[in-house]
């Protein structure tokens, strides 16, 4: 559904042919702009096993490979590795890795740093973290530019950002990362990755946190750089964005490539039951009422692959949960001017539904989560929880319902106190709402981690010790501690790799049939909505343009913008 210059089966089918194990190429006139072999990276310190076994790739001009797999599977290590970033407790062997003629294994650190940002572009996965709070924009993109006039390297550095999809590049370049919204920090750090137009871009994970339209301009954009001679190595989990984009795939397990050859026969015609894994975890209209995730080995042993949760055929003709009438929020803007977050929103949800919100970001979605939870003052209209007025209330007397309003967020680790262990985590809810006593507390703290999955060896872990999968079922489990009738998701599973989506969006359905909980899901992926919710809410511009049921919504759709939305979500049907 992406548009390209070349249909994907064409372009791989004149590009691509498989040589063997590990190692793709083919009819290729030019030699690879970069080379590995046999890559091995481990870290003595954290184990004996290696975190990288064995990998091989090519990557010439005007291709895009792509590198698959669950989080945990080597592939972030793989591409920090190839750019000389592998840490310093990392022993990295190989028998080759070269950019052109240049072995790069002989260059010293300051010899990178010649390298990194000018001969191979690198896009970090988590612009949040990335980007330094302290410095504008103009300063973090320009970095890599080096010494040049003033007006010379604000003239680069605009056009990348505008080359990476952000509007009013001479207003953004004097911003800082935390007046940007997700999706414009992402595109900031792929704005850097193309000042000095590098002839190799390694992209890890560089569409993670973009809405679809965002997304489908970064993935054009991303092809025509490769179509116009330049190597692009992509890290990824979506599959869907790899099928409408990547020449080649090679898929990534315990650090090892399982499958590899070109994306219409690794993804269309897969051989290895790990690859069949990750295809059957993306959720979709087929995979409605059905469990996500195949535990290891249950594909291979013929377990049904795609079980019930429940058949859903409530009518959800209840008293409403909560309802939000005319909500209004504006924010100040620069320059004395205003910006309406919010414009006259109408929505409800009744218990036990889940209704997604969808639209780009900066169209509302995250402000409507943030005032029904009563974070954000609205500046006309009311919204009523439970049957009473709650935005207009005074917090004291908010404070004593709130354990029944929940949240999970895009970024658990963030909030949480790195210092606390998950134990002290689930005990602040618990403590505060449940009139528990230490030991019962315990005992409810392990019904919450088995309920999300978990074992008691997790009590005792701090956050930054745990996977983001985790993490984020430690999230819901300290949720649910406050037994919600809401629970308020806001990309919950957006920086999730396929297989740990697939087990977070099986376990929230699962509570919601055990809680009768109703869930407000914010998402810009399409898929996963589609796959979850009873009932989408369409944003834009701080206004619903759309509601209705999801097959109503997706289906039918009668607003422009629904159909544009819809147009640009990437799917497996290329390579089907």
């Amino acid at each position: 559904m992406i548009s390209q210059d070349l249909d994907t089966e064409t372009r791989i089918r004149r590009k691509t042919t498989d040589q063997g194990p590990g190692v793709t190429g083919g009819e290729v006139r030019t030699d690879p702009i970069f080379s590995v072999r046999n890559l091995t990276v481990s870290f003595p310190g954290r184990g004996p096993e290696p975190v990288v076994n064995g990998v091989s790739l090519d990557a010439h001009p005007g291709e895009i490979v792509a590198l698959v797999g669950q989080s945990g599977s080597g592939k972030s290590v793989t591409a920090r590795t190839l750019i000389g970033l592998a840490g310093e407790d990392a022993v990295v062997r190989a028998d080759e890795i070269r950019l052109g003629a240049r072995n790069l294994q002989e260059l010293t650190e300051k010899q990178w740093q010649g390298i990194r940002g000018r001969e191979i572009g690198f896009v970090l996965q988590d612009a949040l973290t990335s980007l330094d709070p302290l410095r504008r924009i103009g300063k973090e993109v320009g970095e890599a530019i080096g010494r040049a006039p003033r007006a010379q390297i604000d003239a680069q550095v605009e056009r990348a950002l505008l080359q990476a999809g952000i509007p009013d590049p001479e207003i953004r370049r004097r911003q800082y990362s935390h007046e940007l919204s997700g999706g414009l920090r992402q595109r900031a750090l792929i704005a850097s990755a193309l000042v000095n137009q590098p002839g190799l871009i390694i992209a890890d994970e560089p569409t993670t946190a973009l809405d679809v339209t965002v997304q489908k301009r970064i993935l054009e954009l991303l092809r025509a750089l490769a179509d116009g001679g330049r190597a692009i190595l992509l890290i990824s989990h979506d599959l869907a964005v790899v099928s409408s984009i990547a020449d080649r795939v090679l898929v990534m397990r315990h650090g090892e490539i399982v499958e590899s050859g070109p994306t219409v026969e690794v993804l269309g015609r897969p051989r290895h039951s790990y690859t069949r894994r990750l295809l059957g975890a993306i959720p979709s209209e087929r995979t409605r009422g059905r469990k996500l995730h195949v535990p290891e080995g249950a594909e291979a042993a013929g377990t049904e692959s795609a079980a019930h949760i429940h058949e859903d055929t409530r009518q959800f003709d209840a008293q409403p949960l909560f309802t939000v009438r005319k909500a209004t929020v504006v924010f100040p803007g620069p320059k004395s001017s205003r910006r309406t977050a919010l414009d006259g929103v109408d929505l409800h949800i009744q218990p036990g539904e889940t209704l997604g919100v969808v639209g780009e970001s900066g169209s509302g979605k995250s402000t409507l989560g943030r005032a029904i939870i009563g974070l954000q003052k609205l500046d006309e209209g009311r919204i009523d929880v439970f049957g009473q007025q709650w935005s207009a209330l005074p917090e004291r007397r908010r404070r004593p319902h709130r354990h029944r309003v929940q949240t999970i967020t895009q970024d658990p680790l963030g909030s949480f106190d790195p210092q606390f262990r998950v134990d002290q985590l689930l005990e602040q809810p618990l403590r505060l709402h449940s009139g528990l006593d230490r030991h019962a507390r315990r005992e409810e703290s392990l019904r919450l981690l088995g309920l999300v999955g978990l074992d008691e060896a997790t009590l005792t872990a701090r956050p930054g010790q745990l996977s983001g999968g985790q993490r984020q079922r430690v999230s819901i489990a300290q949720a649910l501690a406050g037994k919600p009738d809401l629970l308020i998701a806001d990309e919950p599973v957006s920086a999730l790799d396929v297989i740990t989506q697939a087990q977070v969006l099986d376990l929230l359905q699962e509570v919601q049939k055990l809680t009768g909980l109703a869930m407000l899901f914010i998402s810009h992926d399409l898929g996963v909505v589609q796959h979850l919710s009873h009932r989408i809410a369409v944003m834009k511009d701080g206004r619903i343009v759309e509601q209705g049921t999801t097959d109503e919504v997706f289906r039918n759709s009668r607003h422009p913008y629904t159909r544009e939305l819809l147009d640009a979500v990437p799917t497996l049907e290329a390579v089907a």
